[in-house]
């Protein structure tokens, strides 16, 4: 069983920059990661409630059953991530580039 781990954005940069992609169960709620490259990141059940991630390059991440809820996704890059189970009551996603993305049981309701 995989346990949480407590992120902050500073953290979570420093070790994506040294390879690491594995951060299942993260909390990184209200965390800023606006424009930043996290492209194939596995945040399965990350809590990314009310987390900043405009314009960010989340393609071909894992973000199955994530909550995304309130979270700003407006212009993220999320072609081919698996936002299966995900949670984005609430969340911004104008504009966000879904193409491709697996949407299979997300909860989308009251985003934007």
């Amino acid at each position: 069983m995989t346990e949480e781990i407590m992120l902050d954005a500073t953290e979570l940069k420093c070790r994506y920059a040294a390879g690491e992609r594995s951060f299942i169960k993260a909390q990184l709620s209200g965390t800023d990661l606006s424009g930043i490259d996290l492209r194939g990141i596995d945040l399965r059940e990350a809590n990314l409630c009310q987390a900043n991630l405009t314009k960010t390059n989340l393609s071909g991440t894992n973000l199955s059953a994530a909550n995304l809820s309130w979270a700003n996704l407006t212009l993220a890059d999320l072609r081919a991530a698996n936002l299966s189970r995900a949670n984005l009551s609430w969340a911004k996603i104008s504009w966000a580039n879904l193409k491709e993305a697996n949407l299979k049981g997300a909860n989308l309701i009251w985003a934007t």
